[in-house]
């Protein structure tokens, strides 16, 4: 998967964990942040039928692919599509102009082949899974040769080693439906998701502080869309960065904004995934779960993002401040109906 700030890659096994203790006999997920897909993904291969949520147009294509999408119904067709994908020959378009030339987010013989790719993608009729999961094989494949530090709002001085490597496509991790438990992904804003959807258990990872990920992957959302948008900037983000906003990167509005989705989910157990680098408070947001029911909070220290060890730059690639702390704490809230049994989990742990 994606290179992904914010992302639970090492946090993954905990979450399904806390799942399985909340409902042992599985049951339903919303993912009402889905990012990446990749709690969703590990949901969906442990059993649970997962809904996922995100008003992002990447975000949405990812989850169509990892959560939406049946694999033996695809796989098949898809890798055929992808062995395509992979013969074709280079030619320079608005990717080649915007992100090798206008801006060095790939090299140009990689941004060629993205164009042509990209073009023959939307030419194809294909069913909206079909279509998610070969964009995301050509967003995964984009990744694997780009040439930043992991997040679009800028890209390296010199090549990245990676960018030199010819881009190769290759089917993504798909998986099967679990028996009787359908898997779903949507494109609505988290209220308008929170009064839909309904499931056994809501797990919410929202946005925690300033940074914007449609800021920071600005590129996928562009390739999805594939809208050629106006840019401004040295990064040449898209001109609707400015204008589409999330209330959960405010300080000011973040609060009453998941405040109101925690209490309009329909769900027996609520997860809440927080960061201590985030703009609430643990008491903030305990107070806000306690109207659901009992809460008990596990807090988890693990390594920050890669981009925190690296420094902090100025445009021209100068190195203008020192790294901070390298290590961060996530907290688990847990709500409901399930937190007696986690909790009591947590004790036998300590116990032993």
């Amino acid at each position: 998967m994606i290179k992904y700030i914010g992302s639970k890659r090492l946090l993954v096994d905990q979450i399904v964990s806390l799942c399985s203790l909340a409902k042992p006999n599985g049951g339903s997920v919303i993912d009402l942040f889905s990012g990446t897909s990749r709690v969703g993904h590990a949901l969906k291969s442990a059993g649970f039928g997962v809904q996922a949520n995100d008003h992002n147009a990447y975000a949405h294509n990812l989850a169509l692919c990892y959560i939406q999408s049946d694999a033996p119904k695809i796989a098949e067709q898809a890798t055929k599509i992808i062995d395509e994908l992979n013969t074709i020959e280079g030619k320079p378009g608005y990717v080649t102009q915007t992100y090798c030339i206008n801006s060095r987010f790939f090299h140009p013989d990689n941004g060629q082949r993205i164009d042509a790719m990209r073009d023959r993608i939307e030419k194809l009729s294909l069913t909206p899974e079909l279509k998610a999961v070969v964009l995301t094989s050509l967003i995964e494949a984009a990744d694997r040769v780009d040439s930043t530090t992991g997040v679009q709002m800028a890209y390296l001085k010199a090549w990245a080693p990676r960018a030199h490597k010819p881009i190769s496509l290759r089917l993504p991790d798909i998986l099967a439906h679990p028996k009787d438990r359908p898997c779903s992904a949507h494109q609505l804003d988290a209220i308008a998701a929170a009064q839909t959807l309904r499931a056994d258990i809501a797990y919410l990872d929202p946005p925690y502080n300033q940074h914007s990920y449609l800021g920071n992957y600005h590129i996928w959302e562009t390739l999805v869309r594939w809208d050629h948008p106006e840019t401004y900037g040295i990064a040449c983000k898209r001109v609707d960065c400015r204008e589409r906003k999330s209330p959960y990167n405010s300080k000011v509005k973040i609060a009453a904004a998941l405040d109101e989705v925690i209490q309009a989910v329909d769900c027996d157990t609520m997860i809440v995934s927080f960061n201590d680098e985030g703009y609430l408070t643990r008491d903030q947001i305990e107070e806000m779960l306690s109207k659901r029911g009992p809460v008990v909070v596990l807090d988890r220290e693990h390594p920050r993002y890669v981009g925190c060890k690296i420094g902090i730059h100025n445009q021209q690639g100068k190195r203008v401040g020192k790294v901070g702390k390298v290590r961060n704490t996530e907290y688990f809230f847990i709500a409901g109906a399930g937190a007696h049994r986690i909790a009591a989990e947590e004790l036998e742990l300590v116990a032993a």
